[in-house]
């Protein structure tokens, strides 16, 4: 049985088993952090160098190291407790239980446990069949060493563009990630983040994003040709037929490869942030598309796509995770905020007018 009393060591040494890691390791280069990656399983480590093959770099010290180890389920007998989802979110997802100085999470629907301490982060469990949820958790440790270098944590996607970085957020299924991409559509435009953004303000605003590749729905894919080539031909026809609302809301993730699909060079890193894009439109509306440039601090109710809670693998500098329910600071976000162009769009769903909205308005702002 583990309880709070049980050593770090201990559960690092039960997850881990009698599995041998592997000579050969992982480095990844996530903006100004080092990660090195170690696992026993040689087809996990090549599908996740294939993955971060735009961040990999050559064996290094690291500033922090990330042990994968695929096995079956792990039996651990603790008293686990549910997370509580998002909003609008449904079912368990995560379980966590905390000992001395670190945090088990287990993964409800795959069975996966994450130890994550400041001295010991493990994955373990049937890694090669969810590698989605490694590479989730290599980017909490990036996510963790940002936030404790004074970045915010932000719930949008981001592009690059004249070396700016632009911001996009939304209300849940507002179209964050298919406007993102369709801006991508201009070989001058770069990828920065699809659904985590990182912002401060040290000398001028910056944004940053993290290694993590769009995971998109079948609405977005449906009406960019980029993207048509993910699914068939006969499931993009029978998606068409459905009901706009109902394509809209459909649940289905698809990753979007942006080298293979848009051309190599098109990751950005950080970049000086020149405005938010707050998408507040909708798809019943008969109003035409309207953008205006407003005050986050006189409309408040727009700080809610904006703002991420850090999750159950954040862990400060002092050691502390986040509580269950803890509340997000606004003020965090208007005193950041405030210092660059925020855009509302209202008005009905219209990817082409914002397009163009931004290439001669939003944009030319940096020049």
């Amino acid at each position: 049985m583990i309880t709070s009393n049980t050593s770090l060591q201990a559960i690092s040494a039960e997850l881990i088993q009698n599995y041998t890691l592997l000579e050969r390791a992982l480095f990844l280069q996530c903006g100004d952090c080092v990660i090195q990656l170690q696992s026993n399983s040689s087809p996990l480590l090549d599908e996740l160098a294939h993955y971060f093959r735009h961040i990999s770099i050559a064996p290094t010290t690291a500033d922090m190291s990330v042990i994968a180890i695929d096995c079956p389920d792990p039996v651990l007998a603790c008293p686990f407790q549910d997370w509580p989802r998002e909003a609008g979110k449904k079912g368990r997802k995560d379980v966590f239980y905390d000992i001395e100085g670190a945090r088990l999470i287990r993964k409800f629907r795959t069975g996966m446990v994450f130890l994550q301490s400041e001295t010991h982060r493990v994955a373990a469990g049937p890694c090669l069949a969810n590698p989605n949820q490694v590479i989730n958790f290599i980017n909490n440790q990036h996510m963790n060493w940002l936030q404790q270098h004074n970045w915010l944590i932000c719930h949008a996607a981001a592009v690059v563009y004249n070396n700016k970085s632009y911001a996009i957020a939304a209300f849940s299924g507002g179209g964050k990630s298919t406007f993102m991409l369709r801006l991508m559509d201009n070989e001058n435009i770069n990828f920065l983040s699809n659904d985590r953004l990182f912002i401060r303000d040290e000398n001028g605003v910056e944004a940053e994003g993290i290694a993590k590749l769009p995971r998109i729905n079948p609405g977005t894919i449906v009406t960019n040709p980029r993207l048509q080539g993910l699914i068939s031909e006969k499931s993009r026809e029978q998606l068409l037929e459905l009901p706009q609302q109902q394509l809209w809301d459909l649940e289905q993730k698809y990753d979007v490869d942006i080298e293979s699909i848009y051309g190599e060079d098109r990751i950005a890193g950080a970049k000086p942030l020149q405005a938010f894009i707050i998408l507040n439109w909708q798809h019943g509306s008969e109003e035409d598309c309207q953008v205006t440039k407003i005050d986050l601090n006189k409309r408040r109710d727009l700080l809610a796509p904006i703002m991420k809670s850090s999750g159950p693998f954040y862990q400060d500098k002092t050691g502390n995770f986040l509580t269950q329910n803890a509340a997000l600071n606004e003020q965090n976000y208007l005193s950041i905020l405030s210092k660059v162009s925020v855009y509302e769009v209202s008005g009905k769903v219209d990817f082409a007018a914002l397009q163009s909205y931004f290439q001669q308005n939003i944009s030319v702002e940096a020049k």
